[in-house]
C-alpha cells in the first residue's frame, strides 16, 4: 500500500512547488531582515545573513517622516476608488446582462474595448483632463482615473458572473412587483458577493500599490500616498535602503491583516462556478 501511494504521489509537482516557495520567500526574507540592519556598514554585511545587532530605529524613522499620513492618504485612494468602482461596475453588470437592447451589447463591448487600452497610453490626455478641472494635486486626481481603469475589467467579471444567476428568479420578483433597485439590493447583490469582494480585494490591491497615477497627479508632500512615500527616503547621493525596506515592510501590513480577515470570501469568489 505505501509503494502504491508513493507511485501516486506527484513528487515532480511537489518538488517545483518547494523551488518556487523558496523562490518566493527569499525575497521576503531579505526585506525583512534588511529593515532590521543600520544603515552604515550596510553594504559590507552579508545581504542573507541575520543581523548581529538588530533594530527597530529605520521603524522609528519612517513613522516619524510622517508614514501615518501617507497611509492614511493611501487607504482614502483606495476605499473610495474601490466603493465607487464596485458600485458602479455592479449596476453597469446587470444593465449588460438584464438588458435586451442593442445598446446594452454594444455598452458590454465598450467595456471590453476599455481592457486593450493601457494606461500609460493615456497619462498625457488624463493629466490634461485634470488640470482642467482643478483637481491636480488632490487625492481626487488620483482617485477618478484609478476608477476609470478599474471599471471594465470589474463589469467583465460581474456580468460573467450574473450570467450564471437563474432567470427564473428574476422573473419571480418581478412577479412579485419589484423594481430595478430592489432586484439588484434584494437579489443580485447577496448572490454575487463572493465575486464582489473578489474584485474588492484586487481593485484595491491594485490602487494601493499604484504608482504613475499619484507621480504625475500630485506634486505635494501632504498628498502623497505610500508608494510615492518611499522617495523621501533617497537623498541627493544616496539611499537610505534599511529605511525604504523597513516602510515597503509596514506599507504591506494593512493588506497582509486584510487577506488574513477575508482570505475565506477571497477563495469562495476565486472558486464560485467551478462546481456549476
Amino acid at each position: 500500500m505505501a509503494s502504491k501511494t508513493l507511485r501516486h504521489s506527484n513528487i515532480p509537482g511537489g518538488l517545483a512547488g518547494l523551488v518556487w516557495l523558496v523562490i518566493v520567500l527569499v525575497p521576503v526574507y531579505y526585506i525583512v531582515v534588511t529593515s532590521l540592519r543600520e544603515q552604515r556598514g550596510f553594504y559590507d554585511a552579508n545581504p542573507l545573513s541575520a543581523p548581529i545587532h538588530p533594530t527597530l530605529n529605520n521603524y522609528v524613522l519612517v513613522l516619524r517622516n510622517d508614514f501615518p499620513r501617507y497611509l492614511g492618504n493611501s487607504a482614502l485612494v483606495t476605499l473610495g476608488t474601490v466603493v465607487i468602482t464596485v458600485a458602479v461596475s455592479l449596476m453597469a453588470a446587470y444593465f449588460v446582462v438584464r438588458g435586451r437592447t442593442r445598446f446594452a451589447a454594444l455598452t458590454y463591448r465598450a467595456f471590453l474595448l476599455g481592457l486593450a487600452i493601457p494606461l500609460q497610453a493615456t497619462i498625457i490626455p488624463v493629466y490634461y483632463l485634470i488640470t482642467r478641472i482643478h483637481l491636480y494635486d488632490t487625492l481626487l486626481a488620483v482617485i477618478l482615473p484609478s476608477v476609470a481603469f478599474a471599471i471594465p475589467l470589474t463589469v467583465v467579471i460581474l456580468a460573467n458572473f450574473l450570467r450564471d444567476v437563474p432567470n427564473e428568479l428574476f422573473e419571480s420578483m418581478r412577479v412579485d412587483g419589484a423594481g430595478h433597485w430592489r432586484i439588484l439590493w434584494s437579489l443580485v447583490l447577496p448572490l454575487v458577493r463572493p465575486a464582489v469582494l473578489t474584485v474588492a480585494v484586487y481593485d484595491g490591491l491594485t490602487v494601493w500599490n499604484g504608482f504613475l497615477f499619484p507621480l504625475i497627479l500630485t506634486q505635494s508632500s501632504d498628498q502623497r500616498v505610500l508608494p510615492m512615500a518611499l522617495w523621501a527616503f533617497q537623498g541627493q547621493f544616496r539611499v537610505n535602503i534599511p529605511a525604504v525596506l523597513a516602510a515597503v515592510v509596514l506599507s504591506t501590513l494593512p493588506v497582509l491583516a486584510l487577506y488574513i480577515l477575508g482570505r475565506r470570501y477571497l477563495v469562495a469568489g476565486l472558486t464560485a462556478g467551478f462546481g456549476r
